[in-house]
């Protein structure tokens, strides 16, 4: 008698949890990226001078247009989506260059639009040829990508924790309460609770901080009354693209740009839950990318990535399955149709998101030094690498103005120390190491064992 054969494990990647965690887990994430995905259209709508009815359908496009590209990424459809657990929403990369086509007369919002429909179409363009670029991401490259990563993202969480960038009583004794109250609350719970109770811990945290502010009349709800009730999102509700050179241009490097970043997030992703990224991954997780920023410009909204600190909310809750990112698209798609339901959590405010930013950004940093781990530094080129690698993408966060000579064109490298980081690592072990894609393949299977259980 032959014994019976056993069904295949599923990968904790795969798994699907039931309903109720989904809905919980996945609002985790959307409350996580919320901030940054809202505040691209206000942005760019106030440099437009948009009307608040308009800037308000910007928002709801932007919603709506980020559930449908982060359903595509994880659950994947054919060549597009990498299937792994990823929030899309709208790159700040793009922010400066949209801001600077703003201004420059006749362009407006449909010409924007034109320039990211060109820039996605790039982007589905150049993904095949991702394969041949991949040996350049060994270990010594991706861990200090990700670490940086990690370091560029706290400035962010240090930011909101302290009111959000620019606000007149930043640092105020208030926030810094509120958002260590949330702060200690997710560590209590991962300290001494178990199970889904820990694995909410984030979002308990930000519920108890949210709910102090509501008591304390800190949170503002005005105008959500003047919001209807149900908003249909429809294509091109802000005219046709219009199509200009220079904005084109400018938008496809912002696509290469983004490209470079969300490879190492692919790879951080791909170390943290266990599951080896290939080239044929990251061909299918950019492909998706791309695809998202074209569905932003049908749906007359902005470029789209993957967000990488929804990466740190992984691995604080320890929960892999793409189908909390799933649910979590879900929600978004929800957002961008009932207005009141957005400006609800569109009002939760920055330091309290903050509290649990300064955690979730730090492990992703903790991912990279896991990941550096693996390196070896008998071999002093690596040592090199690391280290000018990392000097370079602390020059924006230490010295912002350092590179002031350089034209605005060319601040989204130059002011991103993720981007700096990523071009030196990659040039400086091209220069020094030689790397093979067998080696690179050997790396990131090192480096998933490295960091699979952070």
């Amino acid at each position: 008698m032959t014994d019976a054969v056993q069904p295949a494990a599923v990968h904790p990647v795969d798994e699907v949890l039931p309903l109720p965690k989904l809905f919980a887990l996945g609002l985790q994430h959307v409350l996580v990226m919320y901030a940054n995905s809202v505040a691209v259209p206000l942005i760019v709508g106030g440099a437009l001078h948009l009307p608040k009815d308009q800037i308000a359908m910007l928002i709801n496009a932007d919603l709506f247009a980020c559930g449908i590209a982060t359903l595509i990424q994880t659950i994947g459809f054919g060549p597009f989506g990498i299937r792994l657990p990823i929030m899309m929403g709208v790159t700040a990369v793009a922010i400066s260059p949209m801001m600077a086509m703003a201004a420059m007369p006749g362009v407006g919002l449909t010409g924007i639009y034109g320039a990211v429909l060109v820039g996605g179409l790039f982007g589905l363009c150049v993904t095949p040829f991702v394969k041949h670029v991949l040996r350049f991401f060994p270990s010594v490259v991706t861990g200090t990508i990700i670490t940086m990563i990690g370091v560029v993202l706290m400035r962010v969480g240090i930011n909101w924790a302290g009111g959000g960038l620019g606000a007149a009583d930043f640092g105020a004794a208030g926030y810094l309460a509120i958002a260590a109250l949330v702060l200690g609350t997710i560590l209590l719970i991962l300290r001494f609770a178990t199970g889904f109770l820990q694995n909410m811990a984030v979002l308990l945290g930000i519920a108890l901080g949210y709910a102090v502010t509501l008591v304390l009349g800190w949170a503002d709800f005005s105008g959500i009354q003047n919001e209807p009730l149900l908003r249909i999102v429809l294509p091109l509700q802000f005219g046709i693209p219009q199509f200009y050179l220079v904005p084109c241009v400018t938008m496809c490097v912002v696509v290469t740009i983004v490209f470079i970043e969300a490879t190492g997030m692919f790879l951080a992703l791909g170390a943290m839950t266990g599951r080896k990224v290939e080239a044929e991954d990251v061909k299918r997780g950019l492909r998706a990318d791309a695809l998202g920023t074209v569905i932003g410009a049908i749906f007359n909204t902005f470029p789209y990535v993957s967000y990488s600190q929804n990466i740190g909310l992984v691995g604080v809750t320890g929960v892999w399955s793409r189908w909390v990112c799933v649910a979590g698209g879900c929600i978004m798609l929800a957002l961008g149709l009932i207005p009141r339901l957005a400006y609800v959590v569109a009002s939760v405010p920055l330091y309290v998101l903050g509290g649990a930013a300064i955690m979730m950004f730090g492990m992703v940093a903790a991912t990279g030094i896991k990941i550096l781990s693996t390196v070896d530094y008998a071999d002093r080129n690596n040592v090199f690498v690391v280290a000018t690698a990392i000097g370079f993408g602390l020059i924006p966060i230490v010295a912002p103005t350092f590179f002031h000579i350089f034209p605005d064109a060319l601040k989204p490298i130059f002011g991103d120390g993720i981007i700096l980081t990523s071009i030196v690592a990659v040039g400086l072990n091209a220069f020094f190491n030689h790397t093979s894609r067998e080696q690179a393949e050997t790396d990131a299977f090192l480096a998933a064992q490295a960091a699979e259980h952070i």
